[in-house]
C-alpha cells in the first residue's frame, strides 16, 4: 500500500535532529525553529506560552503539510538582549512546570474522591 509507516510520524531517523535553529537574517531579534516529528499539539502549546512572555514580539508556527511531520516555529523578541532560543527554553520550562502542577492537582483530586467514595462503598 502507499501509506507511510505510522512510526514515521514520531520516531526520528538516524540523521535527524529533534530541533533545528536558524537565525533570521532579514528580521532582527528573530529566529526559526524546526521541530521534527511534531504536530499542532506541541506547536500551539509553545506558541501560546511564548505569547504570554512580554519579551516576545511575535510567535507563530506553520505545519507545511499533513503528511510532513514537521513544525516551523518563528519567534521574534522585542529586544536584542533576549535571544529567541532563550525565550523558547523558558516557555518549555514553564510548560513543564504547569504540567507537573496539573498532574499533582489531578492526583490529589483522585485520591480525595477515592477517600470520600470508598467509605460509602464499604457500608454496602
Amino acid at each position: 500500500m502507499n501509506t507511510p509507516e505510522r512510526s514515521s510520524a514520531f520516531i526520528l531517523d538516524d540523521d535527524e535532529e529533534k530541533i533545528e535553529y536558524y537565525a533570521d537574517t532579514k528580521v532582527s531579534n528573530s529566529g526559526t525553529f524546526t521541530f521534527n516529528k511534531e504536530d499542532h499539539t506541541v506547536a500551539n502549546l509553545l506558541r501560546m506560552q511564548l505569547l504570554r512572555d512580554p519579551q516576545v514580539k511575535f510567535a507563530g508556527y506553520m505545519h507545511p503539510h499533513p503528511l510532513i511531520h514537521k513544525i516551523i516555529l518563528k519567534i521574534q523578541t522585542s529586544t536584542s538582549q533576549v535571544a529567541p532560543a532563550e525565550t523558547l527554553s523558558a516557555a518549555i520550562e514553564d510548560l513543564s512546570n504547569e504540567t507537573d502542577h496539573l498532574i499533582t492537582q489531578v492526583t490529589d483530586a483522585i485520591d480525595k474522591w477515592k477517600k470520600e467514595n470508598d467509605t460509602g462503598m464499604m457500608g454496602m
